[in-house]
Formats: C-alpha cells, sequence, structure tokens
C-alpha cells in the first residue's frame, strides 16, 4: 500500500494537465475582458475610415 501511495506522489501526468487547463481558462478570461473595448476601438476605426472614403469619393 506504501509504495502505491508513493507512485501516486510522484506521477506528475494529472498536474500538468490541470496547469493546462487553468492557462487555457485564463487565456480566455483575459479575451473575454478584452474583447469589447477591442470592439468599441475597431467600430471607432472603421467609422473614421468610411467617413474619409466617403469625403475622397466626393458624396
Amino acid at each position: 500500500m506504501r509504495n502505491i501511495l508513493k507512485r501516486l506522489w510522484k506521477d506528475e501526468n494529472g498536474a500538468t494537465a490541470i496547469e493546462y487547463g487553468l492557462i487555457a481558462g485564463l487565456i480566455s478570461i483575459v479575451i473575454a475582458i478584452s474583447a469589447p473595448g477591442i470592439g468599441a476601438s475597431l467600430t471607432t476605426v472603421f467609422a473614421t475610415i468610411a467617413t474619409k472614403m466617403a469625403a475622397a469619393a466626393g458624396t
């Protein structure tokens, strides 16, 4: 029984999977938090481009 517990204690395969899961979770949280701000910025950029293109076309 003691040998089994020692092997389980030294086994790091599950720990690696959990670490990758935590990293992926943190990355997705950062993306979810920053996405609305990036979307608003892109809307402003494209509106400015559309205005300047309309002015250059003379409409």
